[in-house]
């Protein structure tokens, strides 16, 4: 028979309540570290299970490593009794530990995969965030762009509406002005725009056919195009003008706005009329020339038979004397038939030294008569020592005539 081998137990009962007491260290450590960890990241669902985990593990080491060292106390004591009853209630505490670890370990397995769904969920709405970002940024680019092309286009048209040498201008539905360009209010003959806002344009802008208001005919047609009107103006003469202007209805049909220009034409209609009377003279001229050829003729016949009758009567004589006032007469019709013909002779331009007053004499002594007919007086004054200039006599002439017959106008 083998003899017996005796183990030393107190090494073993020193290691036992020495990992004992570790243990429950551990676990408290365990525990502070996973609670400074929620205190750092409240929402982070590992450290809330790590907390959780190291708390049921401290609760489990407490039960075991506790029933171990009162086991060690009563069998110190001599207390076997006690142990052996307490015994069974530290063996279900150890087991309550265990199932309260496993519970939590598979509770926070379930709260995990959910918490894995929600950050994949965060993911997607992270995502879709950045997107609606990019999208926003995108549309205040594009909003941006869009404001600068129409700050740009509409500081372009403003340009064009004050720049234009003709009058631009906007009415309401009734024709009171909502805006003006500065050429408008100054050919209007206004001292600024705000003296003409609210008033009533349309009438002070005339048709000259006498075809019905111009308020009614835009109504009525929504436009009128290259139409001719007299424009009554502030403090000055009325003026001629061509209008084009166009009717703005609103969604059921009502006039809102009428948008127009005007162009001022009194210089063209001078103009015309100018042409006009030139060609009134040069027609003039031309029935001159012809009323000059068919007087030059007997004017001829009466001076050559007056001078042959005055050879044969005596100079002082009655007769004589009456003959030479026929003779004096006649030579004046001559030399005013013969401007009539050196005025209406049409030729090259030629220059030669002339002079000026010398000139404008010629063309007094052909117009004079008819100023006298009509009462039309004309007052010479000449200078005297101007320079001979070099000049188409003829030319210049026909500028006087048209200075002279615009005065006599």
């Amino acid at each position: 028979m083998s003899p017996h081998i005796q183990i030393p137990m107190a090494p073993i009962y020193v290691v036992d309540i020495l990992g004992a007491a570790f243990m429950i260290l551990l676990s408290a450590m365990c525990v502070g570290i996973a609670r400074g960890l929620c205190r750092r990241d409240p929402e982070n669902l590992l450290w809330t299970y790590l907390l959780w985990l190291s708390s049921g593990l401290l609760i489990f080491s407490l039960s075991r490593s506790g029933s171990h060292l009162v086991k060690y106390v009563l069998l110190a004591l001599e207390m076997d009794k006690a142990w052996i009853q307490i015994r069974p209630i530290t063996g279900s505490l150890n087991s309550l530990s265990f199932v309260l670890v496993g519970a939590i370990t598979l509770f926070f397995s379930q709260i995990y995969a959910t918490y894995q769904r929600m950050g994949q969920d965060k993911a997607t709405i992270q995502g879709a965030h950045q997107e609606i970002l990019a999208l926003n940024a995108n549309l205040e680019r594009m909003v941006a762009e869009r404001t600068r092309e129409l700050s740009a286009s509409e500081e372009k048209y403003r340009r064009l509406f004050e720049g234009s040498r003709d009058m631009v201008f906007i009415c309401d539905g009734q024709g009171r002005l909502l805006d003006i360009n500065q050429a408008g209010w100054q050919l209007l003959g206004a001292q600024e725009k705000g003296e003409l806002l609210g008033r009533d344009l349309l009438e002070r802008v005339l048709p000259t056919d006498n075809q019905g208001g111009l308020l009614d005919r835009l109504q009525d047609r929504d436009f009128v195009s290259d139409l001719e009107v007299v424009l009554r103006r502030d403090g000055a003469e009325d003026s001629i003008g061509l209008l084009a202007a166009t009717v703005r209805r609103n969604q059921v049909g009502m006039p809102e706005r009428i948008e127009g220009i005007l162009k001022d034409i009194s210089s063209r209609r001078w103009m015309e009329r100018q042409l006009l009377q030139a060609d009134k003279l040069a027609s003039l001229g031309q029935l001159s020339a012809g009323v000059a050829h068919e007087i030059n003729n007997p004017l001829g016949l009466i001076l050559g038979y007056t001078q042959l009758l005055l050879r044969d009567l005596e100079p002082q004589g009655q007769v004589a004397q009456d003959l030479k006032v026929i003779e004096k007469h006649a030579q004046h019709c001559k030399r005013i038939v013969e401007d009539l013909l050196k005025f209406s002779r049409s030729s090259g331009t030629t220059k030669t030294q002339q002079d000026i007053n010398g000139l404008l004499q010629e063309v007094l002594a052909v117009v004079r008569s008819k100023f006298e007919l009509e009462r039309v007086k004309v007052v010479e004054e000449l200078a005297s020592g101007l320079p001979r200039l070099t000049l188409d006599g003829d030319k210049m002439k026909q500028v006087f005539m048209n200075l002279l017959m615009n005065a006599r106008q």
